[in-house]
């Protein structure tokens, strides 16, 4: 009887402290003192090689101290794309490199943290799949290094599936409409367009489609020096770069993303309301390019 009673205190501790439980948006892997370029190559190596899928690379606000690699796997795209409130965004994870000081820091998206903010109640109904990813995430990229330290803030993970930043801003569940189309194919045909017209301040890190389902996910480099992320990333923290690049997501008819004062606090979680102040036109300026990219141009 008294093995019993213990069980289950056991169990309800174990409950208990996994919903209290505190997470980070990061992960650092290791600093080193081989250069970016060397780096970036090992690890595109490394992902290859444990049939992580590379969707695109590219280097924030243009600056050689910086780079991002956007990858997925089978498991994890097959996984999300069952559920329907933009689930696809949870798709692509982001290792991001940071040189300052002669060495350069690599870290990753925390896929807990991601999952369970994109996922909401849906986060448990898979949870088998997205443990699996993270775990064999990690020991691919023991390869790099092993430190492992969780960094960026935190945010309890019961709240994370239905975190916003205070009160009154907006949740993942509040995004913006950028534009609808006739239909699937009309709206990526308008993206891919603009996209390639490279005359709108932007450029495309990566793009993943879904075709049965009319769903597409495009990573957009934002390139404007006096409201991109050369203006907006120096001000709340470069060392969150993997948080980059900002998505569209193409469901159907409709083309959204998420707020910016969500997407942003989501992955800036210790910023202060004075710092983020300092930003205070970044999420309209980002709706606007985004927007822009969805719009069809006139021939005139």
């Amino acid at each position: 009887m008294k093995k019993l009673i213990f069980s289950y205190l056991a169990i309800i501790f174990i409950g208990i402290n996994s919903f209290a439980q505190e997470i980070s948006p990061y992960i650092k892997v290791s600093e080193s003192t081989e250069s970016i370029d060397h780096i970036s190559e090992k690890i595109i190596n490394v992902l290859k090689s444990s049939s992580f899928e590379i969707l695109g690379i590219y280097t924030p606000s243009n600056k050689k101290s910086l780079k991002v690699i956007a990858f997925t796997n089978k498991d994890l795209k097959n996984t999300v794309i069952k559920i329907k409130d933009r689930g696809a965004l949870a798709a692509i994870f982001k290792i991001g490199l940071v040189t300052q000081n002669g060495k350069t820091t690599i870290s990753y998206t925390n896929p807990d943290y991601i999952l369970r903010a994109y996922l909401n109640t849906n986060y448990n109904n898979f949870k088998p799949v997205f443990t699996k990813f993270s775990s064999e995430l990690k020991t691919c990229l023991s390869i790099i290094g092993n430190e492992f330290k969780p960094f960026g803030g935190t945010v309890k993970a019961s709240k994370l599936g239905k975190y916003h930043y205070k009160i009154m801003m907006p949740y993942f569940t509040d995004p913006i409409t950028l534009n609808e189309f006739t239909s699937f194919e009309e709206g990526l045909k308008i993206i891919n367009s603009n996209l390639s017209s490279k005359n709108n301040n932007t450029t495309q890190v990566y793009k993943l489609i879904y075709s049965k389902e009319k769903v597409a996910v495009f990573g957009i480099g934002l390139k404007n020096p006096e409201d991109g992320e050369a203006y907006f990333l120096p001000k709340i923290g470069e060392a969150h770069a993997a948080a980059l690049p900002y998505e569209i997501i193409l469901q159907g008819k409709k083309a959204t993303m998420l707020h910016g004062k969500y997407r942003i606090a989501l992955h800036w979680p210790e910023l202060t309301m004075g710092t983020f102040m300092k930003i205070m036109s970044t999420p309209g300026d980002i709706e606007d390019t985004l927007e822009s990219i969805c719009k069809e141009k006139s021939i005139y």
